[in-house]
């Protein structure tokens, strides 16, 4: 959990949905998770039909990602930690390299280490990248937009514990017909 803290900028990590036919079971689960798992209102969100038809307005966008702050701090954070870890790498596979005595390295050491550090330090920024776009909660954005066109609604919650995580998906998994959460 602690390399989470160190790349992850957003408070909450995690994100759950559950999704449901009709907006008053939403609501009430809605009301219940809060209850019993202990969130604050800007931690649960209602998402339905009438959200549907702006999917590209701010205040969908802040249902589903409400930490913009975070976000770049993820995007800064994830590439630093990568791109280090990226030329750390490329310096290790360089001194692999010198300690097997490869010839092509030990003929142009300074280009090798230069070529191992750029090349290492790239692969480390693009998984900063990759990292940045939390296709994790791609994958729960797209089921809860689908879900909405189906005329569905689903109740979005971002825990910041283990134990609001744990509560909550045992409850909407009680209730919902389907739940689902990034990583």
């Amino acid at each position: 959990m602690r390399i989470k803290r160190l790349i992850f900028g957003e408070r909450s990590l995690t994100k759950v949905a559950g999704l449901f036919p009709s907006k008053s079971l939403a609501e009430s689960v809605a009301r219940q998770v809060k209850q019993t798992a202990g969130l604050d209102d800007p931690q649960v969100y209602l998402v339905g039909p009438p959200d549907g038809a702006a999917f590209n307005s701010p205040a969908f966008s802040r249902k589903l990602e409400p930490e913009s702050k975070g976000i770049w701090r993820t995007l800064i954070r994830a590439h630093v930690f990568a791109g280090t870890a990226g030329v750390i790498v490329g310096i290790l596979v360089y001194l692999g390299f010198i300690a097997a005595e490869n010839a092509a390295v030990k003929s142009t050491p300074g280009m090798s280490l230069v070529a191992m550090v750029f090349f290492g330090g790239l692969t480390g920024l693009l998984l900063g990248g990759l990292l940045t776009a939390r296709p994790d909660h791609a994958r729960v954005i797209t089921i809860v937009r689908r879900a909405i066109r189906q005329g569905r609604w689903a109740v979005v919650i971002h825990p910041l514990t283990q134990h609001q995580l744990d509560m909550s998906l045992r409850e909407l998994r009680d209730r919902s017909d389907r739940v689902v959460r990034s990583l």
